[in-house]
């Protein structure tokens, strides 16, 4: 059985992976889709932002049915929809096709987050467990840095004359390989003598439509203000966000305290170290998207890099972040600030590209010492009865934080470029990434110890890992 629990965990972290890097992966194919269908402005731009919008939306809800339903369920569900929305959108004839599509890839991804976090923490206990979050945290992490590198490359190299399409085609193939080996490799999750048994509930399908509608308002403004120049209608979102948010907060205490289930159990917020790990995850997660941003300029238009050579440079990121991942640690805070200094320095003298990935590999250092160590540590904060409800609050930060991260690096960048001088537009834009460094650093050295759970079993005792993992004792 432990042989099959470790088999199920490549089928966990290829659905990560695939996930994640359709976030970024459309980016460098917007010209070729822009050119080939004929799609104007609009189109193009909720080609990219309609999958992170509906991604972002739909992550609490998708907790809450894998509590409903179970989450291997639901992880098969997400799975399967995710590989048919990829053909959808490599086979999309018009723009409107390939941007609906691009939505239902996001819902598919939504669904299956959080499951992939449960399942993770259910499947795998103690040392095991922090073995399995450390590759989780080296599959995303190199999906994000990696990914407007592989969008790059599959333009470039035109696979089977597919242009553009290979970047959403290339997940059918593995999709559809993940998906037939679930039913055999992917075992039912351990039970856990720390949740009691309830008579399941039905979906708040209210508060489901409330928190759905106030993470659009928040984020839609974020993906498409800057870009448009921030219209009314994106002050309008933001303002009205905060009463939708509000009036869902408020319908899930009152769901609770008629002893009805709510979908978000607001309970996860009672633990600070979870809490404040948010804050770190959403930090250290903005960091990382706004550096793909400003990379992707910098090199480019700043350094006039084709994108392959800009990729190349960017492997660099990579490289750093696979090594560093094997052997994750707590000091990656001070690496990853250490590495945006000296990359700060490198472009402030105009350094040549070989030196900009030298600083490059540092960063990516720095993000893998402390990514997976930070998930882990974050989710084993709240009681095992709240993991689908804090996965589902966890993937939400971390992708409005990446939306955050990369709204106010590109008004930092974008502020400072009018008058063409890209070495202070990429500057101004690192700024603002040693700042949310310093943050994760800050949170690194502050954050409060979680409490240690206590299960109604006799004769088990808890105790915490190093690296705050629970660990059972006999």
């Amino acid at each position: 059985m432990t042989t099959r629990r470790w088999a199920a965990l490549p089928v966990l972290l290829v659905a990560v992976f695939v996930t994640t890097l359709d976030f970024f992966v459309a980016n460098l194919a917007v010209p070729s889709i822009r050119a080939d269908l004929r799609a104007g402005d609009a189109a193009v731009q909720f080609v990219v932002a309609g999958y992170g919008l509906a991604y972002a939306a739909g992550l609490i809800t998708a907790g809450r049915l894998g509590d409903l339903y179970g989450h291997r369920r639901m992880f098969r569900a997400g799975l399967a929809l995710f590989t048919l929305a990829s053909a959808g959108c490599g086979l999309a004839g018009e723009a409107s096709w390939l941007v609906a599509a691009r939505v239902a890839q996001g819902v598919a991804a939504a669904l299956l987050a959080p499951q992939v976090l449960t399942l993770l923490g259910d499947l795998y206990r103690g040392a095991d467990r922090a073995t399995a979050f450390r590759w989780y945290g080296t599959a995303v992490g190199l999906a994000g840095v990696g990914g407007q590198v592989i969008g790059g490359a599959l333009v470039a190299t035109d696979p089977l004359g597919l242009g553009w399409r290979a970047c959403f085609l290339v997940n059918v193939p593995i999709g559809a390989a993940a998906l037939a080996m679930t039913g055999r490799l992917l075992p039912r999750p351990l039970p856990s003598p720390a949740v009691p048994h309830t008579p399941r509930a039905g979906l708040d399908l209210g508060g489901a439509g409330l928190v759905t509608a106030g993470q659009v308002a928040v984020v839609l403004p974020l993906i498409e203000g800057r870009e448009q120049g921030w219209p009314p209608w994106a002050w309008w979102c933001v303002a009205a966000s905060g009463p939708i948010l509000v009036a869902f907060v408020r319908r899930q205490r009152r769901l609770a305290a008629s002893g009805r289930t709510p979908l978000l159990d607001l309970g996860v917020f009672t633990d600070r170290a979870f809490a404040w790990g948010l804050v770190a995850v959403a930090l250290l997660f903005g960091t990382s998207a706004g550096l793909s941003f400003v990379l992707a300029l910098y090199l480019q238009d700043g350094l006039g890099l084709d994108p392959l050579a800009a990729g190349a440079v960017c492997t660099a990121l990579n490289a750093g972040f696979f090594a560093a991942s094997l052997r994750p640690a707590r000091f990656g805070a001070p690496v990853l600030l250490l590495g945006l200094c000296l990359l700060y320095d490198v472009v402030a003298r105009a350094a040549q590209p070989y030196q900009v990935a030298m600083a490059l590999l540092v960063v990516g250092a720095g993000m893998g010492l402390i990514m997976s160590p930070l998930l882990s540590s974050v989710l084993s904060a709240v009681r095992p009865e709240r993991a689908g409800a804090a996965a589902g609050v966890l993937g939400t930060v971390q992708e409005t934080g990446g939306v955050l991260g990369c709204t106010i690096t590109g008004t930092a960048f974008f502020g400072t470029l009018d008058g063409g001088d890209w070495r202070s537009a990429t500057l101004a834009a690192l700024s603002v990434l040693v700042a949310g460094a310093l943050g994760v650093l800050a949170h690194a050295v502050l954050r409060p110890r979680a409490r240690t759970p206590v299960t109604a079993t006799s004769g088990e005792q808890h105790d915490r890992q190093p690296d705050g993992l629970e660990c059972r004792l006999p």
